[in-house]
């Protein structure tokens, strides 16, 4: 790569232009003091783990957020999530800071281009003002052009667009089953379930027959009656004894209630406190258009006012570049003119309002984005762009803006639109810090603060802050090597497709009528721009239908939402795999989403090593004599944990106004276990001692004891060894989360015929860290497993056997295979837009083993 440009700017800065940073002390920093410039772009680099996000988000961004919030009312505070009070001696010279981080959370079905950006917001001012209304309707609010207000949202669907309920086909997927052999799955199980089918045969139904050969009337009644009647029950008795009993005046087993199987579903879904129960009846409810609104989610009222022929749901389906050439007469001030002047005034301003926001996206490369999309399907680069957006049009001046790698998820080419946007921030007089790895953006900083050596306890300080130039000096940086001419090279491996995936017919979103081969038995990288389809084609289809090969239900992860509501819709999978699938035996997908939800879950109760460390406890001649087993030395229950703090290590202390306090436990002082647990030790450690260990340092405690040990190493090789066998899985990055997962899974015998797919695992690496990871998952394909990533690094691309090159634009414009084949092969290719950044990767790239 070249070597970075000398800048314009001063190589250094008065300190009446810094920010002055003194004793940063949080999570990992050690005590740091840092000059950074204002009004410049300062990156923040570093190895994952080594304190960048700590000194940009944990203590600059938190302090301006503390001192802004000090000057609000206590009210307004106690509305706001805060982020907590840093450990820094003084912080001088700090602007109001605005904070864009990553979203790794699933956003909701409600959530859209439109409220991202807050367009949707001045498009209902526009047709609530300057509208063209049916003769005699009176005049609609803004909010009632809404569907998230109850004046605007359709009374049918509650302005979700769809409704959900149970159906033949989801409570009945077997029509050739008897009622006696479950044929209505909707049921619960067990006795419940029999209690169901008693009730039907004193009723007289004959549940022996297969469910298709019963009559249509009785289908009906069973599944959707909301009639509940009482009759005595009988057990094991057919329809003909039930009659003779009834009859002599038999008495019964018992009085049963019949339920029909929709209701019971639904009754169970709405009330039941069972995540399992829930999910279960989740199962057999469906989403259709509603009725009412069509899928539009407004009122009809609201539906009958048009905007250059369309109503305002048709209007935010069109992409922003539609949109512009549709706004533009108005923006000009030709419509409405001889009428009604006042509405052409309205129209005019309002269009301008919208254009002005529209360009800034289109200059972003998001013109082919509706405001209608929903937020859950869109790649995580267009969402970055998006928020960029909106910060650039809201034209603060004298502000830092914090961001967390706003690179991550973009394509080498749609990189260069987030550097003009970068650029165009600072130009109208604003700071930013930036925590990035992206090579390119750190070249293009005026500053950069490298922050190591390594990660965890062996980081947490500044080994450089100056102009990149000054970089190349500094010895310790694992970013010098990466940023300058001379880095490690790409190890290439060049290995043959053993078979061939063979999908055709692939339908998803952007994806239409695709039929692509993909190759296993070697490392496949899928590239692309942003928004190209590249998820849409593995992370969606692919895998859906490799899970639906292999039996298995597809939401079974534990983060997938229980309530459909939540899931929003999905888009319609058409596709088959035609050839290929006997050369595959298994799919493992690795994603980045959190690995637990609470405190609770961490790194040793997630990986498993934590119930052999238990065991070891328990093996204990103190433990034996005690009486204690395994479960004694588990925080999470109540014999061996801290009954003051319930295993949770601290107590917080809510504040309202400001932010909650918390402290390490005053009776166990954060050691989550009772005195007496801890009284038990296994080398002289207690197992509070070995939650508090690093990876690295616990690997040398357990070398001898294999079941732990294994884990550990697997930990260790994908550069986990800064992390604490005790730390919360809720301060996990989506990167560490990833390599978790992926360290859990090669702990596993090796098969041959594993499919490995990854969605974007550089996100959050430093460069270093790519390459440990590249090294394990070259290894699994020497292993004969398959490894297919979606990927924009093109480091990750030129070290690959294979690419399918999907675009050659987004969206629309997106969707279809450019180029596939070898690397060399797609760096030739005059139309990809991959080529020429993956040609440039190559040039540094060495032919490995």
């Amino acid at each position: 790569m070249s070597t970075p440009k000398a800048r314009s700017k001063p190589k250094s800065k008065a300190p009446a232009d810094c920010v002055r940073v003194r004793g940063a002390r949080e999570h990992n920093l050690k005590d740091v003091d840092v000059d950074i410039p204002r009004d410049a772009l300062v990156v923040f680099t570093g190895v994952s783990g080594s304190g960048k996000s700590s000194l940009a988000f944990g203590t600059l961004f938190a302090e301006a957020q503390r001192r802004y919030l000090d000057s609000i009312s206590p009210y307004a505070r106690r509305l706001i999530d805060q982020a907590g009070v840093p450990q820094v001696d003084s912080i001088e010279g700090l602007p109001p800071a605005v904070a864009l981080q990553q979203a790794r959370g699933t956003p909701t079905a409600r959530s859209s281009v439109g409220s991202l950006t807050t367009i949707s917001n001045s498009l209902r001012m526009l047709y609530s003002r300057a509208g063209d209304y049916p003769r005699g309707q009176e005049i609609i609010y803004a909010d009632g052009f809404s569907p998230n207000t109850p004046a605007g949202a359709c009374p049918s669907c509650h302005g979700l667009g769809r409704i959900y309920d149970a159906t033949e086909a989801t409570m009945v997927p077997d029509r050739s089953l008897t009622i006696r052999e479950r044929a209505v799955a909707a049921w619960p199980g067990a006795w419940h379930g029999q209690n169901q089918r008693d009730i039907l045969t004193t009723l007289g139904i004959d549940v022996d027959v297969p469910w298709s050969k019963l009559p249509k009337k009785t289908r009906d009644w069973i599944l959707f009656t909301d009639e509940q009647p009482v009759v005595p029950v009988y057990p094991g008795f057919d329809v003909a004894e039930v009659q003779r009993a009834l009859k002599r005046k038999t008495e019964p087993a018992y009085m049963g209630t019949f339920t029909g199987a929709r209701r019971h579903v639904l009754h169970t879904f709405a009330n039941t406190q069972s995540a399992q129960q829930k999910k279960r009846a989740a199962r057999y409810l469906v989403g259709v258009d509603c009725p009412e609104c069509h899928g539009k989610r407004l009122r009809r009222e609201a539906l009958s006012v048009t905007f250059a022929g369309f109503d305002i749901a048709e209007f935010s389906q069109q992409p922003l570049d539609a949109l512009a050439t549709l706004l533009a007469p108005a923006a000009a001030g030709r419509t409405h003119a001889a009428a009604h002047p006042e509405q052409a005034l309205a129209a005019q301003r309002i269009a301008q309002d919208l254009l002005a926001r529209i360009a800034v996206l289109q200059d972003l490369g998001l013109g082919h984005l509706a405001l209608a999309r929903a937020t859950p399907t869109l790649s995580q680069g267009e969402l970055q762009r998006l928020r960029l957006g909106t910060q650039i049009r809201s034209q603060l001046f004298g502000v830092v803006y914090v961001m967390d790698e706003p690179s991550a998820g973009l394509h080498p080419a749609d990189a260069q639109a987030l550097l003009r946007a970068l650029d165009q921030l600072k130009a109208a007089g604003n700071s930013l810090f930036v925590v990035e790895h992206e090579i390119d953006v750190i070249r293009h900083a005026d500053w950069i603060v490298d922050v190591g050596p390594a990660a965890g306890q062996h980081g947490g300080q500044v080994l450089y802050s100056g102009v990149p130039e000054g970089l190349q000096r500094i010895e310790a940086s694992a970013t010098r090597r990466y940023l300058f001419a001379g880095h490690a090279p790409i190890a290439r491996h060049g290995r043959t497709p053993s078979a061939w995936l063979q999908l055709r017919g692939i339908h998803r979103h952007n994806v239409q009528g695709l039929d692509v081969d993909i190759p296993l038995g070697v490392f496949t990288t899928v590239s692309g721009v942003s928004g190209s389809g590249k998820s849409s084609l593995v992370s969606q289809a692919l895998v859906e239908l490799l899970t639906a090969h292999f039996g298995r239900e597809r939401d079974a992860d534990e983060d997938t939402p229980i309530d459909p509501l939540e899931r929003g819709v999905e888009a319609a999978l058409d596709g088959r795999i035609e050839g290929g699938l006997d050369a595959v035996r298994r799919l493992v997908r690795v994603d980045q989403k959190p690995i637990g939800r609470t405190p609770r879950s961490n790194l040793a109760t997630y990986t498993g090593l934590f119930d052999h460390v238990r065991k070891l406890f328990a093996a204990t001649p103190a433990a034996k004599r005690r009486g204690y087993d395994a479960g004694r030395f588990s925080f999470n229950v109540a014999k061996g944990r801290c009954s003051t703090c319930e295993g949770e290590g601290f107590v917080s202390v809510e504040l309202l106004f400001m932010p909650s306090v918390y402290a390490p436990c005053p009776a166990c002082h954060g050691r989550r276990y009772n005195a007496k647990t801890l009284e038990v030790t296994l080398r002289d450690r207690t197992i509070a001692d070995v939650l508090a260990m690093t990876v690295d340092e616990a690997a040398l405690f357990f070398a001898d004891d294999t079941a732990v040990a294994r884990p550990l190493q697997m930990l260790l090789e994908v550069g986990l060894g800064y992390l604490r066998l005790g730390q919360p899985a809720t301060e996990f990055s989506g990167g560490e989360a990833q390599r978790i997962k992926l360290a859990s899974e090669l702990q596993r015998a090796q098969r041959a015929g594993t499919v490995y797919v990854l969605d974007e695992p550089t996100t959050g690496l430093h460069p270093s860290d790519v390459d440990t990871l590249m090294r394990q998952l070259q290894a699994l394909v020497d292993a004969g497993s398959t490894v297919i990533v979606v990927e924009h690094d093109m480091r990750v691309a030129a070290a690959s056997d294979w690419i399918i090159d999907m675009g050659p634009g987004a969206g629309d414009a997106g969707g279809q295979v450019v180029v596939a084949g070898t690397p060399e092969t797609v760096a030739r290719h005059r139309g990809s837009r991959t080529a020429p950044f993956l040609a440039e990767a190559m040039s540094e790239a060495t032919v490995g083993p």
